[in-house]
C-alpha cells in the first residue's frame, strides 16, 4: 500500500514537473527580423536577394516556403513598405498573396505606369499617384492591419502633426484607431515629398471616434527601418508580450537580422566645410552639384540605422547575426528612384544580382564606408547559412 502511494506521489510530481519545464521552455530560440529600405524603383534591388533567399527556403522545405512564415517581424519603409506588404498580405487561404519572386514582376510591370502620370499641374508634385493607388488597391483590396501573416511595421510621417507614425500588426490588434487599411498605409509610406500627393485617411477607434492621418513618405523618419523593428521587438519584450522565444532585452545573440538595402551613390567627397559656408539657403536645396540637403538627410537617415544596430550587435560579440547588404557604389540612372525605364530596371536587378556574389560587408562606424569583411564569404553564401538558420528555427517551433 505504502508501495502504491509513491508510486501515485512520484507519477503526479513527474506530471507537475514535467508540465512546468513545458510552460517554461521557448517554443523557438532565435527570433527573426526582416527589414527592407525605401528606394523608389531600385526596390528591385532587395527584391532580387528576396527572390534568392525564398528559392533556398523552398529547396529546404518545399515549393510552398515563403518568406512570411520564417521571420517574426518584417518591417519596410516607402517602397520596402509596399514589399513588405506584398510579403505579408494573406490570400483567401490566409497564405502569403504573393511569392518573392513576384516582387520585381510588380516593379516591372507597374513601375513605368507609376512613374509617368505627371501631375497636371505644375505647382504640384512630379507624379499625380493615381495609378499608385490604383494598382495598391487592386492588389491589397480590404486587408487591413490586424490581418498580416507575420507582424509587420511601416513608417509614416504624420505632416500635420509633424511627427513619426507607425503602423504596426500589434498595435492594430490592440487599437482600432491603427488597424488602417493595408493599401492605405503602403501609400502613405510611398508618399515622398515633391514625388507624390501626402495621403489622408481617417479611422475609427473602439467608441467610434474618428482618427485623421495626413502622411508622407516614412523614408523622411526611417529610410533603413532596422532599427525601428528591433525597438518593437525589445519593447514586447519589457510589457512580456513576446512569447515565441525566450529572450531579455537587448539580448542580440538570439536575434537574427537580415536588413536589405535599396542602393546608394556612389560616395564622393563633393562637399567640405569651406565650400558650405558659402552657401545660400538656395544652395543648400539644389547646387550644381546636387542637391546637399536632401543628401544629407537621406544619407544621415539610413547610415544613423546601420552604425548604431552594427554597433550594439558587435559590444555584444552577435555580429554574424547581422547582415546588412547594401550597395553604396550606385552610377547615373541606377542612383534615381523613378526611372523605370526597362533598361535602368533591368540594371538594377543585375545590381542585385551582383550584391549576391559580393563580400559581405560592414559599415565602418569611422567613416560610413561599407567595407568587405575577410573569412566570412559572400552575401549568398549568408543567405544560405542564414535559409538553414530560418529553417531549422520554423521546425524548432513547428515541433513545440
Amino acid at each position: 500500500m505504502k508501495k502504491t502511494g509513491f508510486l501515485v506521489l512520484w507519477l503526479l510530481f513527474s506530471l507537475v514537473t514535467s508540465l512546468e519545464c513545458a510552460n517554461k521552455s521557448p517554443k523557438g530560440r532565435t527570433v527573426t527580423v526582416l527589414s527592407i529600405d525605401g528606394g523608389g524603383i531600385r526596390g528591385i534591388i532587395p527584391g532580387t536577394i528576396l527572390a534568392f533567399l525564398e528559392s533556398k527556403l523552398q529547396e529546404l522545405d518545399g515549393p510552398n516556403a515563403r518568406i512570411a512564415k520564417y521571420f517574426d517581424v518584417i518591417s519596410g519603409t516607402s517602397t520596402g513598405g509596399i514589399i513588405t506588404a506584398m510579403l505579408t498580405a494573406p490570400d483567401k487561404d490566409n497564405q502569403p498573396l504573393f511569392a518573392a519572386k513576384d516582387i520585381n514582376n510588380f516593379y516591372f510591370e507597374n513601375g513605368p505606369k507609376i512613374f509617368t502620370q505627371h501631375s497636371a499641374s505644375a505647382a504640384g508634385p512630379m507624379y499625380d499617384g493615381k495609378y499608385l493607388r490604383m494598382i495598391i488597391k487592386e492588389l491589397l483590396g480590404n486587408i487591413t492591419m490586424n490581418q498580416t501573416l507575420t507582424d509587420v511595421v511601416i513608417p509614416t510621417f504624420d505632416i500635420k502633426l509633424l511627427q513619426p507614425i507607425m503602423f504596426t500588426t500589434s498595435d492594430a490588434k490592440a487599437k482600432s484607431s491603427k488597424n488602417a487599411l493595408l493599401a492605405d498605409v503602403c501609400v502613405a509610406t510611398s508618399a515622398a515629398p515633391t514625388g507624390f500627393p501626402a495621403h489622408y485617411f481617417e479611422t475609427k477607434d473602439e467608441d467610434g471616434k474618428t482618427h485623421s492621418f495626413n502622411l508622407i513618405d516614412g523614408g523622411v523618419a526611417a529610410t533603413n527601418p532596422t532599427q525601428v523593428a528591433i525597438t518593437l521587438i525589445f519593447n514586447e519584450i519589457l510589457k512580456g508580450n513576446f512569447k515565441l522565444v525566450d529572450i531579455k532585452p537587448m539580448d542580440t545573440t538570439k536575434i537574427l537580422v537580415v536588413s536589405l538595402g535599396a542602393g546608394k551613390a556612389k560616395f564622393e567627397e563633393k562637399y567640405n566645410a569651406s565650400m558650405v559656408s558659402q552657401w545660400s539657403p538656395i544652395n543648400w536645396i539644389f547646387d550644381k552639384s546636387g542637391t546637399p540637403l536632401i543628401d544629407v538627410y537621406s544619407a544621415a537617415s539610413t547610415d544613423m540605422v546601420d552604425i548604431q544596430v552594427t554597433s550594439l550587435f558587435q559590444a555584444l560579440g552577435a555580429e554574424k547575426n547581422y547582415l546588412r547588404i547594401q550597395d553604396d557604389n550606385l552610377i547615373g540612372n541606377t542612383t534615381s528612384g523613378d526611372i523605370a525605364t526597362t533598361t535602368n530596371m533591368e540594371a538594377l536587378a543585375k545590381i542585385g544580382n551582383k550584391l549576391l556574389e559580393k563580400s559581405v560587408a560592414r559599415v565602418n562606424i569611422d567613416t560610413g564606408a561599407f567595407e568587405p569583411v575577410l573569412g566570412e564569404g559572400t552575401n549568398s553564401e549568408v543567405l544560405i547559412h542564414f535559409a538553414k538558420l530560418l529553417s531549422n528555427e520554423r521546425k524548432i517551433r513547428l515541433a513545440n
